[in-house]
């Protein structure tokens, strides 16, 4: 391919706006531009590498027996109320209406539009296990779209969905998808991790997130420093020491006024936060909840709402902690709390004696307090606590450190919350009706372009894994004017070409330093500059990802440049 006949809009300067290096590379070497926020056209670089990347995705389906097709991506509405995440899905939907008044949406995802497509055929365990995938375009209509393609409003996705008779037949195609995954960002040549994963929206249960080591990354990863524990931080646990134990006290009431902060009533009483009771009131689903927990840690929501298994979870206003929790804000406690409260407590009050906790009064504080003294029932301790870096692993290996990732991946067992709702239900061999069990799994495609140059770059620019590049090869005539250099330049483009490689030939009138700032930038494996020695057939080999240069003659051209990608 001629260069001249490509549309690559290079530029020297990094555009203001763009704070990912990811983001800033693909602006500056010509494989994106924004056409509205968090909207990207694909220039033809980039759909190069989109198509190297879904062929890789193909392969490895192709092992499982899993089929393509393509699903609409404007959904009737009726669909997602039907298995009720019109509702609970939030602002990120694209709701649009069409000239008769009909709603609809833009798919962020096709659970429902695949459950509707297979409910009516897929009615036997005859049929089962089935897999069937898409790779397209999804839409969310983001509050911030930022960082490029890491959080757009338009994405391109894959999009898998497994239909199974029971849960050995997902537990198959789940453990298949897994190693497909890692086959697939193995060849991607990213730096990831396998985690444990919230499935959020999706329902369902056993999630894995594949996340990608980033700095730019907005999850963060909790990992062992001495095991394989790895888990999204919402997800995350650890193993606290015991609380120390002492005899108990009596309980007092003492006056703490105008203290509405753990850090200001640790600091009124002398006490460590560590032996105070906070509480965190809730709303969830429309229904008051406390969580008591130990006041050096934060509750965490994703936690919390799982156990709940709630649709909505939102922190209980002043104004709702009075009227419905029948409180006082800033020393809320179980003791004396409304009856329609449901209390929660954490695991990391486990043990804990002597210790501070708001007994529904104002200005007042309850101390040496222990569980008899705001309890009737023995309490039952949970993990709804955000974990901390340094606590020890929960399989007893190491200690948890913290690293930032992207998303890149995630595989969901379903189960039945979509067959259920919208009556995708097969017979099994005894003639019973049962609803399908499904999977669901799915890897941002636009997003593994960013995570692997956030990966792969260098001060000039990127430097692609081999099976993605663009070209594997990019010729640089000095001067493709020149009958010499020209001459040569068409010959090894046309030998490589027969060898099955990807070429890229730069024809162009430009200056030696501006044909090689910009292959430096679009990142190519290997560069092939044609120069002085052209009339000897002698070449000069550059190595993106070392910068190593090597001449060689025209006749050992081929060889060395398979010997030179094979070693990448």
């Amino acid at each position: 391919m001629k260069q001249s006949r490509l549309y690559i809009p290079t530029l020297k300067q990094t555009p203001s706006d763009a704070e990912a290096i990811s983001h800033q590379l693909m602006l500056r070497a010509g494989y994106v531009r924004q056409v509205s926020a968090g909207i990207y056209s694909y220039l033809p670089l980039a759909w190069s590498v989109i198509r190297k990347i879904e062929d890789i995705i193909r392969k490895e389906n192709d092992k499982m027996d899993a089929a393509e097709m393509r699903m609409p991506a404007i959904i009737p509405a009726d669909l997602w109320k039907e298995s009720g995440r019109y509702d609970t899905y939030g602002q990120t939907l694209f709701k649009v209406n069409d000239r008769h008044d009909r709603e609809f949406i833009l798919g962020p995802t096709h659970e429902e539009t695949f459950t509707s497509v297979v409910k009516e055929s897929l009615n036997s365990y005859k049929k089962l296990p089935l897999i069937l995938y898409q790779m397209q375009m999804k839409y969310r209509d983001e509050d911030r779209p930022r960082y490029g393609l890491l959080r757009g409003r338009e994405f391109n996705m894959y999009d898998a969905y497994s239909f199974t008779a029971d849960k050995d037949q997902l537990d198959v195609i789940f453990n298949q998808m897994e190693q497909a995954y890692r086959n697939i960002f193995d060849i991607c040549g990213l730096n990831y991790r396998s985690i444990i994963g919230d499935a959020g929206a999706m329902g369902g249960t056993d999630s894995k997130e594949f996340s990608a080591i980033a700095e730019i990354g907005e999850d963060t990863i909790a990992y062992s420093d001495e095991s394989d524990y790895s888990a999204n931080l919402e997800m995350a646990a650890s193993k606290l020491p015991d609380n120390p134990q002492a005899e108990h006290k009596e309980s007092e009431l003492v006056d703490t006024p105008d203290v509405h902060t753990i850090d200001a009533l640790a600091s009124l009483l002398k006490v460590e936060t560590s032996t105070i009771m906070k509480a965190v009131a809730y709303i969830a689903d429309e229904k008051p909840v406390l969580v008591m927990i130990r006041g050096d840690y934060e509750v965490n929501d994703v936690k919390l709402k799982n156990y709940l298994g709630a649709d909505f979870l939102k922190e209980a206003t002043a104004e709702e902690v009075q009227n419905v929790f029948k409180s006082v804000p800033g020393f809320i406690g179980p003791k004396g709390i409304a009856e329609d409260v449901q209390v929660l407590y954490d695991s990391s009050l486990e043990g804990l004696t002597n210790f501070v906790v708001g007994p529904n009064q104002a200005d007042k504080h309850l101390i040496n307090a222990n569980f008899e003294d705001i309890t009737d029932e023995e309490p039952t301790f949970r993990d709804f606590r955000v974990v901390k870096e340094g606590e020890m692993s929960p399989d007893g290996h190491g200690n948890i450190k913290f690293t930032r990732g992207i998303e890149i991946g995630h595989i969901f067992k379903l189960g039945t919350k979509f067959s259920k709702a919208l009556g995708a239900n097969f017979l099994d061999e005894n003639g019973k009706s049962n609803p399908l069990i499904m999977g669901c799994y799915g890897i941002g495609i636009s997003r593994l372009l960013s995570a692997i140059i956030e990966q792969h770059n260098d001060e000039n620019g990127i430097i692609w894994p081999v099976a993605l590049a663009p070209y594997q090869v990019h010729v640089v005539p000095i001067k493709y004017n020149n009958d010499v250099q020209g001459k040569l330049s068409d010959e090894i483009v046309q030998l490589l070409q027969d060898e099955g490689y990807d070429v890229l030939l730069d024809d162009r009138k430009e200056r030696p330093g501006v044909k090689f700032a910009d292959s430096d930038l679009m990142g190519m494996p290997i560069r092939i500059t044609v120069g002085k020695k052209a009339a000897d057939n002698i070449v000069e080999l550059k190595i993106r990802s070392t910068g190593e240069t090597i001449e060689v003659s025209k006749d050992e051209l081929v060889n060395s440049v398979k010997i030179l990608l094979k070693n990448q």
